[in-house]
């Protein structure tokens, strides 16, 4: 009897992950370009994929690893985080592209520190402080260290923001699997990744991100990542951090729709998403919308005690 109420107990888990992976192969056939996700409990090693292996472009979210390789040089103490940075004019970011402190700053030529850079690049998702942070490390070659340390490979951080600006096709090289970011979100939420004051810090930002001011009409600068994305379906407070990117929309063409984080269920397991929207037709609202189903799909699937 024991040996059938398991064997009971086991169908009925398999059924239910059958299903929910279901749910998210239709999600993605409704999604208006290529999805592809990895959710994983990193306590329990349950899981739900598509595309997992597949790069798609990062957008705001290679600001994640980027701070997160400043962060581990300043625990080496190769810079301090109140050391003051200089922004030259010639630093600033493009009009097009998303810069609270271009906006601040508009003629440049001003100092800051390394941490206030670090937060405005995973809170307002900013390009000039981004940069600012890549000049820092000595370029995209020390971010690419930093994960390969970590043995991370499928996460390409090649070229700076003002760089990605040159061309539509430039955005398409700074890419990340699904997998690989879920092995950037295992590192940092155990702890293997930044030391414990600096690991605090990050957590906080990501916490603290919200949706950033709407572009104006004639801009085609995107929204800063926002919460209409990981969150928008689950409960209210449920504890959440993340970091999303977007490309600028042409036509009717969004290269990049992505959030990737961490959340908290109730029963105090981790659920690490990565959610990776590239080349989408749908509306703004609808490319939020699929982001938000593949979260909740998980949490659906893996928050009962």
């Amino acid at each position: 009897m024991k040996k059938l109420l398991l064997s009971l107990l086991f169908s009925m888990v398999s059924v239910n992950a059958a299903f929910a992976q279901n749910v998210i192969e239709s999600i993605a056939m409704d999604s208006g370009g290529r999805l592809s996700a990895s959710l994983l409990v990193l306590e329990t090693g349950q899981s739900l994929w598509i595309l997992p292996d597949t790069p798609a472009p990062m957008q705001g979210v290679s600001k994640l690893p980027i701070v997160m390789a400043a962060l581990a040089a300043a625990d080496k103490n190769k810079f301090q985080l109140d050391q003051k940075v200089t922004v030259s004019k010639e630093d600033l970011m493009a009009a097009e592209q998303a810069s609270p402190l271009r906006d601040e700053h508009p003629d440049g030529n001003f100092k800051i520190t390394v941490k206030e850079l670090m937060h405005h690049a995973i809170v307002d998702s900013d390009g000039t402080a981004s940069d600012a942070l890549l000049r820092l490390l000595g370029g995209p070659t020390a971010v690419m260290q930093y994960l390969a340390q970590l043995d991370i490979k499928d996460i390409k951080v090649l070229d700076t923001e003002k760089e990605m600006a040159k061309s539509w096709n430039m955005q398409y090289r700074n890419t990340a699997t699904p997998k690989a970011m879920i092995k950037l979100l295992q590192a940092l939420q155990q702890g293997k990744a930044l030391s414990p004051k600096s690991h605090d810090l990050l957590v906080k930002w990501m916490t603290d991100t919200e949706t950033g001011p709407s572009p104006s009409a004639n801009s085609s600068a995107t929204p800063n990542p926002n919460a209409a994305r990981i969150k928008a379906l689950l409960p209210a407070g449920a504890p959440v951090i993340h970091k999303a990117g977007s490309s600028p929309t042409h036509g009717s063409l969004t290269a990049a729709h992505n959030d990737v984080g961490i959340v908290t269920l109730p029963n105090g397991h981790h659920m690490l998403v990565a959610v990776f929207l590239t080349d989408s037709k749908a509306p703004h609202a609808s490319r939020n919308l699929t982001i938000a189903k593949i979260t909740r799909v998980g949490w659906d699937a893996w928050s009962k005690k």
